[in-house]
Protein backbone atom coordinates (compact mmCIF):
# COMPACT_ATOMS: atom_id res chain seq x y z
CA UNK A 1 0.00 0.00 0.00
CA UNK A 2 1.42 3.45 -1.12
CA UNK A 3 1.62 6.02 0.94
CA UNK A 4 -1.26 8.38 -0.47
CA UNK A 5 -3.60 5.43 -0.39
CA UNK A 6 -2.14 4.94 3.52
CA UNK A 7 -3.28 8.41 4.04
CA UNK A 8 -7.04 8.22 2.13
CA UNK A 9 -7.56 5.30 4.97
CA UNK A 10 -6.24 6.83 7.73
CA UNK A 11 -8.64 9.97 6.99
CA UNK A 12 -11.45 7.69 6.42
CA UNK A 13 -10.55 5.64 9.62
CA UNK A 14 -10.63 9.48 11.70
CA UNK A 15 -13.94 10.35 10.42
CA UNK A 16 -15.54 6.92 11.29
CA UNK A 17 -14.39 6.19 14.56
CA UNK A 18 -13.69 9.77 15.46
CA UNK A 19 -16.95 10.72 15.99
CA UNK A 20 -17.79 7.26 17.76
CA UNK A 21 -15.31 8.55 20.60
CA UNK A 22 -16.38 11.69 20.76
CA UNK A 23 -19.85 10.85 21.15
CA UNK A 24 -20.64 7.36 22.44
CA UNK A 25 -17.48 5.67 23.79
CA UNK A 26 -15.58 8.78 26.13
CA UNK A 27 -18.13 8.97 28.96
CA UNK A 28 -18.32 4.81 29.27
CA UNK A 29 -14.34 5.35 28.42
CA UNK A 30 -13.51 7.74 31.68
CA UNK A 31 -16.08 5.98 33.16
CA UNK A 32 -15.04 2.25 32.62
CA UNK A 33 -11.17 3.22 33.26
CA UNK A 34 -11.01 6.42 35.42
CA UNK A 35 -10.48 6.04 38.71
CA UNK A 36 -8.78 2.89 38.82
CA UNK A 37 -5.75 3.48 39.37
CA UNK A 38 -3.91 4.55 42.82
CA UNK A 39 -0.66 5.92 43.42
CA UNK A 40 0.86 6.81 46.30
CA UNK A 41 1.27 10.13 47.41
CA UNK A 42 2.69 10.56 50.95
CA UNK A 43 2.78 8.59 54.57
CA UNK A 44 0.63 10.36 57.90
CA UNK A 45 0.12 9.43 61.32
CA UNK A 46 -2.42 6.63 62.00
CA UNK A 47 -5.96 7.61 62.94
CA UNK A 48 -8.24 5.78 64.27
CA UNK A 49 -10.69 4.42 61.44
CA UNK A 50 -7.76 3.79 58.89
CA UNK A 51 -7.42 1.29 57.08
CA UNK A 52 -4.68 -1.33 58.54
CA UNK A 53 -3.53 -2.93 55.02
CA UNK A 54 -2.29 0.63 54.30
CA UNK A 55 0.14 0.82 57.51
CA UNK A 56 3.91 1.64 56.19
CA UNK A 57 5.33 -1.06 58.48
CA UNK A 58 8.87 0.14 57.49
CA UNK A 59 7.91 3.79 58.78
CA UNK A 60 6.30 2.31 61.88
CA UNK A 61 9.23 0.47 62.60
CA UNK A 62 11.73 3.48 62.38
CA UNK A 63 9.34 5.83 63.95
CA UNK A 64 7.90 3.46 66.51
CA UNK A 65 4.57 5.07 65.92
CA UNK A 66 2.13 3.82 63.56
CA UNK A 67 1.82 5.76 59.88
CA UNK A 68 -0.10 4.75 56.71
CA UNK A 69 0.33 5.54 53.24
CA UNK A 70 -2.08 7.87 51.69
CA UNK A 71 -3.08 7.37 47.92
CA UNK A 72 -4.40 9.71 44.89
CA UNK A 73 -6.56 8.81 42.57
CA UNK A 74 -4.61 8.48 38.97
CA UNK A 75 -6.14 10.92 36.87
CA UNK A 76 -3.75 10.82 33.83
CA UNK A 77 -3.64 6.51 32.25
CA UNK A 78 -2.08 5.03 29.58
CA UNK A 79 -3.85 2.93 27.15
CA UNK A 80 -1.24 0.51 25.18
CA UNK A 81 -2.37 -1.45 22.43
CA UNK A 82 -0.39 -4.64 21.87
CA UNK A 83 -1.94 -5.19 18.28
CA UNK A 84 -1.76 -8.27 16.18
CA UNK A 85 -0.01 -7.93 12.74
CA UNK A 86 0.48 -11.73 11.53
CA UNK A 87 -0.86 -12.30 7.86
CA UNK A 88 -3.35 -14.26 9.74
CA UNK A 89 -5.60 -10.76 10.14
CA UNK A 90 -5.54 -10.24 6.21
CA UNK A 91 -8.40 -12.45 6.05
CA UNK A 92 -12.46 -11.73 5.90
CA UNK A 93 -14.67 -13.54 4.31
CA UNK A 94 -18.07 -10.87 4.86
CA UNK A 95 -17.88 -7.02 5.73
CA UNK A 96 -14.35 -6.64 6.05
CA UNK A 97 -11.04 -7.99 6.66
CA UNK A 98 -10.14 -8.88 10.32
CA UNK A 99 -7.37 -5.61 9.95
CA UNK A 100 -9.44 -3.03 8.74
CA UNK A 101 -11.63 -4.25 12.07
CA UNK A 102 -8.21 -3.71 14.37
CA UNK A 103 -7.10 -0.59 13.05
CA UNK A 104 -10.70 0.56 13.72
CA UNK A 105 -11.01 -0.52 17.13
CA UNK A 106 -7.31 0.84 17.66
CA UNK A 107 -8.76 4.42 16.61
CA UNK A 108 -11.81 4.21 18.45
CA UNK A 109 -9.98 3.50 21.42
CA UNK A 110 -6.92 5.79 20.60
CA UNK A 111 -9.82 9.17 20.44
CA UNK A 112 -11.46 7.92 23.65
CA UNK A 113 -8.20 8.02 25.26
CA UNK A 114 -6.99 11.79 23.94
CA UNK A 115 -10.34 13.10 24.37
CA UNK A 116 -9.51 11.99 27.99
CA UNK A 117 -6.21 13.58 27.88
CA UNK A 118 -4.33 10.17 28.76
CA UNK A 119 -1.78 9.13 26.76
CA UNK A 120 -1.76 6.13 23.86
CA UNK A 121 0.79 3.69 23.21
CA UNK A 122 1.03 0.52 20.77
CA UNK A 123 2.83 -1.93 20.38
CA UNK A 124 2.50 -3.94 16.98
CA UNK A 125 3.64 -7.37 16.31
CA UNK A 126 3.99 -10.82 14.33
CA UNK A 127 6.04 -12.85 14.72
CA UNK A 128 8.96 -10.64 16.57
CA UNK A 129 7.71 -6.74 17.99
CA UNK A 130 7.74 -4.82 14.73
CA UNK A 131 7.15 -1.59 16.33
CA UNK A 132 7.19 0.13 19.30
CA UNK A 133 5.29 3.35 19.57
CA UNK A 134 5.71 5.01 22.94
CA UNK A 135 2.60 6.74 24.98
CA UNK A 136 2.44 10.08 24.12
CA UNK A 137 -0.97 12.54 23.53
CA UNK A 138 -2.15 14.76 20.96
CA UNK A 139 -4.46 13.90 17.56
CA UNK A 140 -1.33 13.58 15.74
CA UNK A 141 0.30 10.78 17.70
CA UNK A 142 -3.02 8.55 17.15
CA UNK A 143 -3.52 9.50 13.28
CA UNK A 144 0.80 7.63 13.72
CA UNK A 145 -0.67 5.26 15.38
CA UNK A 146 -3.43 4.69 12.50
CA UNK A 147 -0.81 4.95 9.98
CA UNK A 148 1.48 2.44 11.26
CA UNK A 149 -1.67 -0.24 11.75
CA UNK A 150 -2.84 0.20 7.96
CA UNK A 151 1.02 -0.37 6.56
CA UNK A 152 0.55 -4.01 5.68
CA UNK A 153 4.01 -4.61 4.93
CA UNK A 154 5.06 -7.25 7.47
CA UNK A 155 8.25 -9.55 6.25
CA UNK A 156 7.46 -12.01 9.31
CA UNK A 157 5.56 -14.91 9.06
CA UNK A 158 3.62 -16.55 12.21
CA UNK A 159 2.48 -14.75 15.45
CA UNK A 160 4.50 -14.62 18.82
CA UNK A 161 2.12 -13.27 21.78
CA UNK A 162 4.48 -14.46 24.02
CA UNK A 163 7.44 -11.97 22.98
CA UNK A 164 4.88 -8.74 22.57
CA UNK A 165 4.18 -9.60 26.56
CA UNK A 166 7.30 -9.89 27.33
CA UNK A 167 8.46 -6.78 25.67
CA UNK A 168 5.32 -4.70 27.40
CA UNK A 169 6.52 -5.99 30.64
CA UNK A 170 10.05 -4.48 29.57
CA UNK A 171 9.01 -1.08 28.35
CA UNK A 172 6.10 -0.30 30.36
CA UNK A 173 6.56 -0.26 33.78
CA UNK A 174 4.33 2.17 34.99
CA UNK A 175 0.55 0.44 35.41
CA UNK A 176 -1.28 0.98 32.04
CA UNK A 177 -4.85 0.14 30.37
CA UNK A 178 -3.91 -2.52 27.98
CA UNK A 179 -5.58 -3.64 25.32
CA UNK A 180 -4.77 -6.84 23.03
CA UNK A 181 -6.15 -6.72 19.90
CA UNK A 182 -5.78 -10.40 17.63
CA UNK A 183 -7.28 -13.18 16.39
CA UNK A 184 -4.98 -15.37 19.03
CA UNK A 185 -4.27 -18.03 16.59
CA UNK A 186 -1.03 -18.71 18.79
CA UNK A 187 -0.36 -19.82 22.38
CA UNK A 188 2.18 -20.66 24.42
CA UNK A 189 1.80 -17.01 26.35
CA UNK A 190 -0.19 -18.00 29.68
CA UNK A 191 2.73 -17.50 32.45
CA UNK A 192 3.70 -14.02 30.20
CA UNK A 193 0.25 -13.17 30.42
CA UNK A 194 0.03 -14.01 33.81
CA UNK A 195 2.95 -11.17 34.95
CA UNK A 196 1.56 -8.72 33.00
CA UNK A 197 -1.52 -8.73 34.45
CA UNK A 198 -0.24 -7.98 37.71
CA UNK A 199 0.82 -4.79 36.86
CA UNK A 200 -1.44 -3.88 33.99
CA UNK A 201 -5.40 -3.60 33.12
CA UNK A 202 -5.94 -6.81 30.64
CA UNK A 203 -8.20 -6.75 28.22
CA UNK A 204 -8.20 -8.86 25.15
CA UNK A 205 -9.91 -8.15 21.99
CA UNK A 206 -10.76 -11.55 19.58
CA UNK A 207 -11.26 -10.77 16.09
CA UNK A 208 -12.19 -13.57 14.03
CA UNK A 209 -14.00 -14.85 10.39
CA UNK A 210 -17.07 -17.07 10.61
CA UNK A 211 -15.35 -18.81 8.12
CA UNK A 212 -12.41 -19.79 10.57
CA UNK A 213 -14.74 -21.89 12.88
CA UNK A 214 -15.08 -24.58 10.73
CA UNK A 215 -13.61 -26.39 7.61
CA UNK A 216 -16.22 -26.66 4.60
CA UNK A 217 -16.78 -29.85 2.75
CA UNK A 218 -15.88 -27.82 -0.71
CA UNK A 219 -13.58 -31.27 -2.28
CA UNK A 220 -9.80 -31.14 -2.77
CA UNK A 221 -8.35 -27.70 -2.50
CA UNK A 222 -5.13 -25.80 -2.68
CA UNK A 223 -4.83 -24.06 0.47
CA UNK A 224 -1.67 -21.05 1.69
CA UNK A 225 -1.47 -20.75 5.42
CA UNK A 226 -0.80 -17.29 6.21
CA UNK A 227 0.65 -17.77 9.27
CA UNK A 228 3.60 -19.56 7.74
CA UNK A 229 3.21 -19.98 3.84
CA UNK A 230 3.23 -23.51 3.84
CA UNK A 231 1.09 -24.55 0.62
CA UNK A 232 -0.63 -27.88 0.47
CA UNK A 233 -3.92 -29.73 -1.16
CA UNK A 234 -6.37 -30.56 1.20
CA UNK A 235 -9.16 -32.85 1.33
CA UNK A 236 -12.03 -31.22 3.10
CA UNK A 237 -14.69 -34.09 1.82
CA UNK A 238 -12.86 -36.47 4.32
CA UNK A 239 -14.62 -36.14 7.99
CA UNK A 240 -11.51 -36.80 9.54
CA UNK A 241 -9.89 -33.79 8.00
CA UNK A 242 -12.58 -31.51 9.05
CA UNK A 243 -12.69 -33.11 12.49
CA UNK A 244 -8.98 -32.32 12.62
CA UNK A 245 -9.19 -28.82 11.87
CA UNK A 246 -12.16 -28.22 14.06
CA UNK A 247 -10.20 -29.88 17.03
CA UNK A 248 -7.28 -27.55 15.96
CA UNK A 249 -9.72 -24.84 16.09
CA UNK A 250 -11.57 -25.86 19.54
CA UNK A 251 -8.32 -26.57 21.15
CA UNK A 252 -7.19 -23.02 20.32
CA UNK A 253 -10.18 -21.62 21.73
CA UNK A 254 -10.14 -23.03 24.93
CA UNK A 255 -6.72 -22.22 25.44
CA UNK A 256 -7.52 -18.71 25.08
CA UNK A 257 -10.39 -18.64 27.40
CA UNK A 258 -8.52 -20.32 29.74
CA UNK A 259 -5.63 -17.87 30.34
CA UNK A 260 -8.06 -15.25 30.44
CA UNK A 261 -9.54 -16.33 33.06
CA UNK A 262 -6.53 -17.87 35.18
CA UNK A 263 -5.24 -14.37 34.96
CA UNK A 264 -8.72 -12.86 35.86
CA UNK A 265 -8.68 -10.33 32.56
CA UNK A 266 -11.55 -9.82 30.01
CA UNK A 267 -11.79 -10.78 26.93
CA UNK A 268 -14.14 -9.61 24.17
CA UNK A 269 -14.85 -11.50 21.39
CA UNK A 270 -15.83 -10.11 17.72
CA UNK A 271 -16.75 -11.55 14.67
CA UNK A 272 -15.79 -9.55 11.55
CA UNK A 273 -19.89 -9.29 10.43
CA UNK A 274 -20.94 -8.11 13.67
CA UNK A 275 -20.96 -4.61 14.84
CA UNK A 276 -18.24 -3.86 16.71
CA UNK A 277 -19.43 -0.36 18.13
CA UNK A 278 -22.33 -2.58 20.22
CA UNK A 279 -19.96 -4.80 21.57
CA UNK A 280 -17.58 -2.18 23.06
CA UNK A 281 -20.69 -0.50 24.15
CA UNK A 282 -21.51 -3.34 26.46
CA UNK A 283 -18.09 -4.25 27.56
CA UNK A 284 -18.09 -0.31 28.92
CA UNK A 285 -21.36 -0.99 30.27
CA UNK A 286 -20.38 -4.03 31.91
CA UNK A 287 -16.92 -2.48 33.38
CA UNK A 288 -18.94 0.57 34.87
CA UNK A 289 -22.07 -1.24 36.10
Amino acid sequence: MDTTEILKKVRKIEIKTKGLSKHIFSGDYQSAFKGRGMSFSEVRDYQYGDDVRNIDWNVTARTGEPFVKVFEEERELTLMLLVDKSHSALFGTLNQFKNEIIAEICAVLSFSAINNNDKVGAILFSNTVNKYIPPKKGKKHTLRIIRELLDDDIPEKGTNLKSALQYLSNVQKKKAIVFIISDFLTTDYLEDLRIASKRHDIIGIRIYDQREETLPNVGIIRAIDSETGVKQVIDSASSKVRNKYNQWYQDNLAYLKNCFIQTKSDLINIRTDHDYVKLLMQFFKKRIG
